[in-house]
């Protein structure tokens, strides 16, 4: 007697992105790209070719995996022309370089525009007509290299804060009392005198300096003949009056520190509030002055 021949039963294709099944679209096309089993075995070749344009916007070229398993796809492309390959080879090298040629833009801009600075600089320094004179005999090699270097050292000077080394030094020397009255508190050291850094403040400071200087020295200084010597003068003058300035506003800033108080929360009425806020205030003008 013959035994019954066992048939396999064949699970129903399911699609994991629409979640449709074999019987509701029997015309459709179907794929098991990767090595999922069960239930996301199977989808739609339209299903993964929407998903696929989802996920290559950027590099329509690019590797896929899949999601479940990491199983890269397997994705075959018509075979293209000679000119298409050619056309395609072009795109990819020129998005390769134009990275490196931005970046070798903007060196350049940024050269030639120090040049040209370096180059005003000097003219508004020792004066027009000597600075061209000066610039016309000098080696053009000298001029390139030399030229670029006056905005850069006018930044890393502005980027030295000599006002608060005498700050830190009226600080440590003068001792711990204002007008022979001690000090509520002493504030941690460089909070006050450690200024930010501002990229653009700097970049503003140090590039209009020779211009303050040249304005400062022929203001101060018209008796003397030399327009490199009323520049020199000027700018000399102008760090001085600067610095005196921001000397005496840091301490300022350091004394109402110093005398900074936290009230307690006012739980009585306002009128008492407003008493002992004024009586404060009265304290805190007399330890200013």
């Amino acid at each position: 007697m013959a035994c019954p021949a066992v048939v396999e039963e064949v699970p129903e294709k399911h699609c994991w992105v629409c979640f449709a099944t074999e019987r509701e679209d029997v015309l459709a096309e179907w794929v098991n790209p990767c090595r999922c089993k069960g239930c996301t075995k199977w989808i739609h070749q339209s299903c993964l070719q929407r998903w696929l344009d989802e996920k290559q916007k950027v590099n329509s070229g690019g590797p896929v995996n899949c999601p479940q398993c990491g199983t890269e796809y397997r994705i075959v492309f018509p075979k293209m022309g000679p000119l298409v390959y050619s056309l395609q080879h072009v795109d990819k090298t020129i998005s390769r370089v134009s990275p490196f040629a931005a970046v070798g833009v903007v060196v350049g801009t940024v050269y030639w525009s120090a040049v040209t600075y370096g180059a005003v600089t000097v003219m508004q320094v020792v004066g027009h007509k000597k600075g061209l004179s000066i610039m016309e005999r000098a080696d053009p090699l000298f001029l390139l290299m030399g030229l670029p270097t006056i905005p850069v050292m006018l930044v890393l000077g502005k980027m030295i804060h000599w006002e608060d080394y005498i700050v830190r030094l009226w600080h440590r020397y003068s001792g711990l009392q204002i007008r022979g009255r001690p000090m509520r508190r002493v504030p941690l050291e460089g909070t006050l005198t450690r200024d930010h850094l501002s990229v653009s403040r700097t970049l503003c400071g140090a590039l209009i300096f020779p211009s303050v200087a040249s304005l400062v020295g022929r203001l101060l200084f018209q008796r003397f003949p030399s327009s490199l010597q009323r520049t020199v003068l000027g700018g000399i003058a102008f760090l001085l009056i600067k610095g005196t300035l921001k000397v005496y506003f840091k301490q300022q800033q350091y004394l109402i520190q110093t005398n900074r108080q936290i009230l307690n929360y006012p739980e009585g009425n306002g009128e008492s509030e407003r008493d002992g806020g004024s009586q404060r205030g009265e304290e805190y003008a007399e330890d200013s002055e």
